[in-house]
């Protein structure tokens, strides 16, 4: 009797430190999206890494990203991807294709670059994590955990660079233990930018340079 009052007052006791713990990561990642949506523009350049140690897999890739507001263009593989606030216009060189689609055929992506600062906003539950110095840079991490329990996520790190509120990374661990993490080399915001950037060229791709059109039915 003694040992179940013991752990009946650690369960109640622990109720309000985590769910100060959960406000007080929800309010840091608040933070870092306020801040964000405070910016004209952001250039990201990222590393994105796929890691699986059971199957041996391990790959890095580099690419970039420039958003304004909803609006973005993403360079990676070898492939373009913008978005106008209409369609997505996915441009694969190699094969000498574009793919066009509407948003809602990738709403269910978990993290498209657009929804980099803010996907966390619905769907998880939030916890404080470690704090890290990583290159000499203090690193706050935020645990989130889908709410869904058929999710093939386990859990996602968010870490956000103490002094300037900025994600430094986003680590994905899946059911099957696939480790995606994606590491932000440069974060750059107000940046001069052209407005064509964010704007698809139909006739430079269809009858120029004679790419593949598919469009959505």
């Amino acid at each position: 009797m003694k040992k179940i009052i013991v752990v009946l007052s650690i369960v109640f006791l622990s109720f309000p430190i985590v769910g100060q713990n959960s406000q007080e990561a929800k309010s840091l990642l608040d933070e870092v999206a306020t801040r964000v949506e405070s910016y004209k523009n952001i250039q990201l350049e990222f590393i994105h890494k796929l890691d699986n140690n059971d199957a041996d897999v391990h790959q890095q890739t580099r690419g970039n990203v420039s958003l304004e507001g909803d609006l973005y263009h993403l360079n990676y593989m070898g492939t373009e991807q913008i978005f106008d606030g209409n369609k997505i216009y996915l441009i694969i060189h190699e094969d000498e294709e574009v793919i066009i689609q509407d948003p809602s055929t990738t709403e269910e992506e978990t993290l498209t670059p657009s929804k980099m600062f803010s996907f966390y906003k619905n769907g998880f539950a939030y916890e404080m994590d470690k704090l890290k110095t990583i290159k000499g840079i203090k690193i706050q991490y935020v645990k989130l955990t889908p709410l869904e329990s058929d999710s093939e996520i386990k859990q996602i790190l968010v870490g956000i660079d103490v002094k300037t509120k900025h994600i430094y990374n986003i680590i994905e661990i899946g059911e099957n233990n696939t480790v995606t993490t994606l590491e932000v080399r440069t974060f750059k915001t107000n940046q001069p930018i052209s407005e064509n950037l964010f704007k698809f060229d139909l006739e430079k791709f269809k009858n120029q340079k004679n790419y593949t059109i598919s469009e959505p039915n």
